[in-house]
């Protein structure tokens, strides 16, 4: 029998970035998952999301996953980095870049 964490942990494994976020990148539900998929965007970052809206079970599983009260929350490599201001901050500082570059090269 899977787990929320099973799922959780296989959908961070199978992709070099995620983000669980409410809605969509074309359509988010919520003003921070909003700027975080639009930094993502503009940082040409290729993606996968999560719609916690339309799972009740990951919704509050990434939460407990992480020990993160709030949505949106991203990966990367398998890392969990933050939620909106630490990943605006990662980005306004180019620490996310460096991030990006640093784990991609150690992937390659």
């Amino acid at each position: 029998m899977t787990t929320i964490n099973d799922t959780i942990s296989s959908i961070i494994k199978q992709h070099r970035v995620v983000l669980f976020m409410k809605g969509n990148p074309d359509f988010p539900q919520c003003g921070f998952s909003f700027q975080v998929a639009h930094i993502l965007k503009n940082e040409g970052i290729d993606f996968h999301s999560i719609n916690v809206l339309e799972d009740e079970e990951i919704r509050q599983g990434i939460k407990d996953f992480s020990d993160w009260p709030t949505i949106p929350q991203l990966y990367i490599d398998g890392e969990f980095i933050g939620g909106c201001d630490i990943t605006k901050e990662l980005h306004e500082n180019g620490e996310l870049a460096e991030l990006l570059e640093r784990t991609e090269s150690t992937t390659n």
